[in-house]
């Protein structure tokens, strides 16, 4: 049995901190470090419109991800270890995709390291309102 409600819930205060993350990844990367990240460094702290693209795609990706859980937890024996596995396996992709594109290393880098991050807080936070969602 899922409790949709606090499954969902925790999935929204997912989205939440993912994009969080993405603005504060962007904001150490940009002011920190002084890596062009997204936008020039003359476009300011929080560069520009591809800053909000992050962000969204963030809170989209953990709402994506509560989603493929509430399936999983509905249809499969052992829900969290496929959960675990996809989404190991698609922040993998995440975090290599940026090494292959044009930009300078330290972009593709810190890019890289931000798309991790916000892949493991996605895993750990559903995981842990998943699992404190199901009675199983």
């Amino acid at each position: 049995m899922v409790n949709a409600g606090r499954l969902w819930s925790g999935g929204v205060a997912t989205a939440v901190v993912a994009a969080l993350i993405g603005l504060v990844g962007l904001l150490i990367v940009r002011v920190l470090l002084q890596i062009p990240y997204l936008a020039p460094i003359n476009s300011g702290p929080v560069g520009d419109s591809r800053t909000i693209l992050l962000c969204s795609l963030a809170a989209i990706a953990a709402l994506a991800a509560t989603g493929l859980a509430h399936v999983l937890l509905l249809s499969t024996p052992s829900p969290m270890a496929y959960f675990g596995w996809i989404g190991g396996l698609l922040t993998t992709v995440a975090a290599v995709l940026p090494l292959l594109n044009e930009d300078t290393w330290t972009v593709r880098i810190a890019t890289a390291v931000i798309h991790l991050v916000i892949g493991l807080a996605i895993i750990s936070l559903v995981t842990g309102a998943a699992v404190s969602s199901s009675s199983r």
